[in-house]
């Protein structure tokens, strides 16, 4: 019998996900992946319901919601994680959209400019907020 808790999840709304795949890199825990063209929450315990997913979708299909559901699990992260390497599949990097400069060198936050979804480094960002 699991225990479940009352906390933040992520939910993707299928009928406006496209299958794009841009929301998969920006989760670190391995919860989201592609299945059947249509992205999916495949282990809620990996979720921890942060939601840098979010804002890199570029139709709206992710959303945070509040319910009932298995407790967030680092352990199990930590589990998936290495298996997932072990089989050779990594993250792919994303980059700044101004310098190009990777998350592995800097970190890098989710900005939608002239309607799409992208990522800016916390360098860039203070040019694209003053101008």
């Amino acid at each position: 019998m699991s225990t479940t808790v009352t906390r933040q999840i992520v939910r993707i709304d299928e009928d406006r996900c496209t299958g794009c795949g841009v929301c998969v890199s920006p989760c670190a825990e391995g919860a989201i992946v592609i299945v059947d063209g249509k992205a999916r929450v495949v282990r809620e315990e990996l979720c921890d319901g942060a939601g840098f997913c979010l804002g890199v979708c570029p139709t709206g299909a992710l959303t945070i919601e509040t319910r009932e559901t298995v407790p967030f699990d680092h352990e199990a992260v930590e589990e998936h994680t290495a298996e997932e390497a072990a089989a050779g599949k990594t993250y792919i990097p994303q980059a700044c959209f101004r310098c190009g400069t990777d998350e592995d060198h800097r970190p890098l936050l989710p900005v939608r400019v002239e309607g799409t979804s992208t990522w800016v480094c916390t360098a860039c960002l203070p040019a694209l907020i003053h101008g």
